[in-house]
């Protein structure tokens, strides 16, 4: 797993939408994006560079199609387990006692 690139937050977003329909271009990366974020195109293609750059994503075509080099599944898990190490040391007991105590449960299916 040592593989999995370190992917921040805006990242995550270019990402989510390359594991949800690829290979896609810029273009259309940029309209699947959610409503709320408002970045322009070349900030979009910054984020791919920086993908790119981290392995996470490769690119083929003259009209650059991008498609991911890492699996979904994979990055959430190394995501998971870095927050657990940096957050609780690793102790999943703590942080279940920390969100139960903090968190509104409801009964509702």
């Amino acid at each position: 797993m040592s593989n999995i690139p370190k992917i921040s937050e805006a990242e995550w977003e270019i990402m989510k939408e390359i594991w949800r329909d690829h290979p896609a271009t810029a273009e259309q990366i940029i309209e699947r994006l959610p409503a709320d974020i408002e970045w322009t195109e070349q900030t979009v293609r910054t984020f791919l560079n920086r993908l790119l750059k981290k392995k996470a994503i490769s690119k083929s075509g003259r009209s650059y199609r991008y498609f991911p080099l890492v699996q979904e599944a994979e990055c959430k898990r190394a995501e998971s387990e870095s927050f657990l190490k940096r957050v609780f040391n690793r102790a999943v007991g703590t942080m279940m006692t920390n969100f139960l105590e903090d968190v509104q449960l409801s009964t509702k299916k």
